[in-house]
């Protein structure tokens, strides 16, 4: 339990701010076939060697990004400092495979951190635990070379790989300020937990950042598990991925965990030329109210090309997000789950005494929300703070705690909702 509380009060920040962006961006932008080409594709270190080559992202400006990031109501972003590929998206003085070697000695990593931190978002980074690129990392999983009889028969020295992991993960937590968040990628197999020597890459990023919050995926990840899930010493909070959970997610002990969806917005995390099945702004919203309604949060995916621009659809998905946020963002930011069940037109949030309805589904008439009956002092469209109609009764239901709330009067009529994404209504309770 001292453990939980531990956890509990690290993540506080981040629970309170629900919303964040996740950005995946390295050498992989060059093919455009997202960041997992180099295994789909079976490419040797010799024939993915051209698309290092080619990457130059001349119009990387991490300003640019931190703004897009801020103004879709974001409060985090966290950035891939290396991906499974290997190739390091910062100066690590541990290898030449790295975009300062080609990129006229510029540091991404450092200039994303700088950018999102003066516009007042924390700052987190991804690192792949998985390395296809170094020579004592073996053909395991879904390595490039998996099943290649003659890459196998190398002479691997585990020691030396995780040596240079650490050392990796060493420069990121203590050269580069504050970071607040360490997203690492991922387990499987025997490949977890002490494998990765995970006690001590943990005590060492401690040391360095006493503050930071850990992902869970030094360990397996449990996807969208609800319940009795394994709860380590590794890891503050779960990720579930292109999914979201069906209720809040607990340990083995009933207790709420910190968890954390992430989401691409069309079907890749890397930039993907061809994938044009994007998400629309409506569902984008959809999901983020849900999770947080779950007491979970959302990290929301941008793949930006090989010159180091966000897609344009992507952007403009954000801005929609972003217009929707401006008005209701305090329905997410340092909400949670309400106790009250999920009713059919839309869900509840809720921070302190104040309840959020979620309506996101047209109907006939006034919304039912049971259970409030006396204990309610005022009821407001959330978007403009105009007072909305209330009512105990409607069409002879008087059932002891109804509570019958509309956008206009009377009540029991039928009237065009404010907004068809999603109509916020304020609920301040007694």
């Amino acid at each position: 339990m001292e453990n939980y509380n531990k956890v509990m009060q690290r993540t506080q920040w981040w629970r309170d701010a629900r919303f964040g962006m996740f950005i995946h961006f390295g050498a992989y932008a060059v093919p455009a076939r997202g960041e997992w080409v180099k295994s789909n594709e079976r490419l040797t270190t010799e024939q993915y060697q051209k698309y290092v080559d080619a990457f130059y992202p001349a119009d990387f400006d991490a300003k640019k990004w931190a703004k897009i990031a801020k103004a879709a109501g974001m409060k985090y972003a966290v950035l891939t400092a290396k991906h499974h590929d290997g190739f390091c998206m910062f100066d690590s003085k541990l290898t030449d495979y790295k975009i300062s070697t080609r990129f006229d000695g510029r540091d991404v990593v450092r200039e994303f951190l700088d950018a999102f931190r003066a516009e007042g978002l924390k700052v987190g980074l991804y690192y792949s635990l998985i390395d296809w690129h170094h020579p004592d990392y073996p053909n395991v999983g879904n390595h490039p070379q998996r099943g290649d009889k003659e890459y196998a028969r190398r002479n691997f020295t585990w020691d030396n790989y995780l040596k240079y992991m650490h050392g990796q993960v060493e420069e990121l937590v203590r050269d580069y300020g504050r970071i607040d968040i360490i997203w690492f990628d991922y387990s499987f197999d025997e490949y977890q937990g002490e494998k990765w020597k995970a006690k001590e890459l943990v005590a060492m990023v401690r040391k360095y950042q006493p503050g930071i919050i850990i992902d869970n995926r030094l360990t397996i990840n449990e996807g969208t598990k609800t319940s009795g899930r394994i709860v380590t010493e590794f890891g503050d909070f779960e990720t579930p991925e292109q999914g979201i959970p069906d209720e809040g997610l607990k340990d083995k002990y009933g207790n709420p965990i910190p968890w954390e969806t992430c989401l691409t917005l069309n079907n890749n995390w890397g930039y993907h030329e061809f994938d044009k099945n994007w998400k629309s702004p409506e569902i984008i919203i959809h999901s983020l109210v849900n999770c947080v309604s779950k007491n979970g949060n959302l990290l929301l995916n941008v793949g930006p090309d090989a010159r180091g621009n966000i897609p344009d659809e992507s952007i403009r998905i954000l801005k929609e997000v972003g217009k929707w946020m401006e008005k209701n963002s305090e329905s997410i930011y340092g909400c949670g789950a309400s106790t009250l069940a999920k009713p059919e037109w839309g869900r509840f949030t809720q921070k302190g005494n104040v309840l959020y309805a979620h309506w996101m589904y047209p109907n006939i008439g006034a919304i039912n929300i049971k259970g409030l009956g006396e204990n309610v002092s005022g009821v407001y469209l959330l978007s403009t703070g105009a007072e909305l109609p209330s009512e105990k009764s409607w069409w002879g239901n008087n059932e002891a705690g109804n509570f019958f709330v509309n956008v206009n009067s009377p009540v029991y009529m039928t009237f065009p909702l404010p907004d068809l994404t999603d109509t916020v209504i304020k609920i301040v309770l007694k």
